[in-house]
């Protein structure tokens, strides 16, 4: 996916298909890959999708924030010529989803989150300074799903080489402390969106009663589970996670 991007002035991004326009927001340490099995369905359910990189290793640290992102989604909207799009994040990815919906709700005609942050922060940035130890990282890579061999290799090392690149893991340990001032508790009742919570039943990042909280602040938000399942459902299990997305957006006529 990384050789076939598009480049456009601050704007580097993965797109397929045509239709209703889905943009997709990885977390923090989620490549593009993660949303591979997303990539690969819905073009040919009449969507456009569209995965761009967020740069949350080259924005000033300053800016590195949950806030700044959600402006650089609308941003992107904007570039790409849409009036409203179908929003997908996860983890940090959803927090910055939400918070995108919440600044500029006419932009977004539907949300789906899975693993998101926003409600339940302790487990983002809680770990990133045990530097060097390759099999620690190893161990909190495979926490992250239901199934460890779901971590391969090149994941474990992505994350590895992240928390050792001292400019990656200031700007990593900035974002996790945005992700926490930046909680969402108050905003959701406000925001009528219609919303598809898709959640990992055994998720250790961001647990179960995470997305049951989502799910009762959200006005018009349909909570579905997928079992044997942890932090990234698209990944673990991406046929059933695709089939749930797709019921839902047809039930809800996008």
């Amino acid at each position: 996916m990384a050789e076939n991007l598009k480049k456009e002035g601050k704007f580097s991004y993965f797109e397929k298909g045509e239709g209703t326009p889905i943009i997709i927001l990885h977390g923090l340490m989620g490549g593009l890959s993660n949303f591979d099995g997303v990539a690969d369905f819905f073009p040919q359910k009449g969507y456009k999708v569209l995965i761009p990189e967020l740069p949350i290793y080259k924005m000033s640290i300053l800016k590195t924030n949950v806030k700044s992102f959600a402006k650089y989604v609308a941003q992107f909207i904007e570039h790409l010529g849409y009036d409203e799009v179908i929003l997908l994040g996860n983890s940090l990815g959803g927090h910055i989803g939400l918070y995108c919906t919440k600044m500029f709700p006419k932009k977004v005609k539907a949300l789906v989150i899975t693993g998101s942050s926003g409600l339940y922060e302790s487990a983002m940035g809680e770990s990133y300074p045990k530097r060097g130890d390759y099999e620690y990282i190893r161990k909190k890579a495979e926490n992250v799903f239901y199934d460890p061999a779901v971590a391969t290799k090149e994941i474990v090392d992505d994350v590895y080489e992240t928390v050792n690149d001292r400019n990656k893991l200031i700007r990593t340990l900035a974002i996790a402390k945005s992700a926490i001032r930046h909680n969402m508790a108050k905003d959701l009742p406000k925001m009528k969106t219609p919303t598809c919570i898709i959640w990992g039943k055994n998720d250790n990042v961001t647990p179960p009663e995470v997305a049951v909280e989502f799910d009762e602040l959200l006005p018009d938000s349909d909570l579905y589970w997928i079992d044997k399942c942890g932090h990234a459902a698209m990944m673990e299990h991406p046929e059933e996670f695709n089939a749930i997305l797709n019921a839902w957006l047809e039930k809800r006529g996008f």
